[in-house]
């Protein structure tokens, strides 16, 4: 989250990351809390949103007022990055599901992917919370020296809300897909920045809700129309 949330800027903002090892708190509870300290000097790039309120992970816009606020917090457009075909959107749910694990044992966690555009899963993070998930995902990112992610393609389980196309263009993504609806607010953030957004990707089709020209029209005859079949 100290990406998304304009914390730092690169992997080179941060001097180290370490566990809570304060003992008055419970020995759980410290391996839920992770300490980042951040190098020396001034940042350049994303700036902090002012906030009213604790950084959360919660769903809804969390502090974002608008997308104007957005605009001023220094996100930009992500590169245009390839196109990517219909059969490859299609099938990234079910590559996604087969890394799911721990939802294999519990039946209730989110999940978060991130496919390069040849639909090869590069990794899978499992949280109960989605907006955690795609956290996950975005800091195994920055520290793999992946970022910015503008040849990618993310899936997250459940909706896509404002929050998930904000951290999404904080770290650059070109393309996020989702199992299920978009908000009428990530929409217009997704437009406003021309990322692509896509909706309901279940079975051989999924909505297109911005940034059609990343999607391929089958038999590669340009771009795709907003509700595509594989």
């Amino acid at each position: 989250m100290v990406l998304t949330e304009g914390v730092i800027c690169a992997r080179s903002d941060i001097r180290s990351i370490s566990y809570c090892v304060d003992r008055s708190i419970g020995e759980e509870q410290r391996y839920n809390i992770v300490i980042v300290e951040t190098a020396a000097g001034e940042r350049h790039g994303v700036k902090v949103a002012p906030r009213f309120s604790y950084v959360s992970s919660a769903c809804g816009v969390c502090g974002k007022a608008s997308l104007e606020e957005l605009r001023m917090s220094g996100v930009e457009a992500p590169a245009s990055g390839p196109q990517v075909t219909a059969e490859v959107i299609s099938s990234l749910r079910a590559r996604l599901r087969a890394a799911q694990g721990v939802f294999d044992r519990t039946g209730g966690l989110h999940a978060a992917g991130l496919f390069d555009a040849r639909g090869d899963l590069l990794c899978a993070r499992e949280d109960v919370g989605r907006h955690n998930a795609l956290d996950k995902l975005i800091g195994w990112a920055l520290l793999n020296d992946e970022l910015p992610l503008s040849d990618r393609i993310v899936l997250v389980s459940g909706r896509a809300s404002f929050e998930l196309v904000h951290k999404s263009l904080a770290a650059g993504l070109g393309v996020l897909c989702a199992v299920s609806a978009p908000s009428s607010l990530a929409v217009d953030a997704a437009t406003a920045f021309s990322m692509t957004l896509i909706g309901f990707l279940r079975g051989d089709r999924f909505n297109v809700y911005s940034g059609f020209e990343r999607i391929a029209r089958p038999g590669g005859s340009g771009p795709a129309s907003p509700e595509v079949n594989a």
